[in-house]
């Protein structure tokens, strides 16, 4: 699994990376902006991301915004919906509002911080990423 965490904050970034990086590669970026350049240079470098862990709330770009650019540039390129990103969107507020845009939007899982390593290892068991 080719993961990117994308956290502005410190503490969150470094536990997902901590989670992660056990079952493969983990990239990381603190915003949007961040994130779509990380994921176009690993399409480019023909290594796409398995998965996404985004924060909605983040400076230059938040997360919304960055899922929403990364589903159109998938879109564009014909990737079908069996092979696209998986994206799990992260919130310090659980608001119904943002769950629903964000699953308009296309992410896979949605959690709430602060993140619960069980609920998190469920999430990537049920796409194969973790036994």
């Amino acid at each position: 699994m080719k993961a990117l965490v994308v956290e502005d904050e410190f503490k969150s970034r470094t536990l997902l990376q901590r989670i992660l990086s056990r079952y493969g590669a983990c990239d990381v970026a603190v915003n949007g902006e961040e994130a779509i350049g990380a994921f176009v240079q690993s399409w480019k470098e023909g290594e796409p991301y398995d998965l996404i862990c985004m924060d909605i709330m983040m400076p230059e770009m938040d997360g919304q915004q960055a899922l929403k650019d990364i589903r159109e540039m998938e879109k564009k390129a014909g990737v079908e919906d069996k092979y696209k990103v998986k994206v799990i969107m992260t919130t310090a507020y659980d608001l119904q509002e943002e769950k629903d845009e964000a699953f308009e939007w296309g992410c896979t899982e949605y959690l709430v911080k602060p993140i619960d390593k069980n609920k998190l290892l469920e999430q990537l068991k049920k796409y194969g990423f973790v036994d």
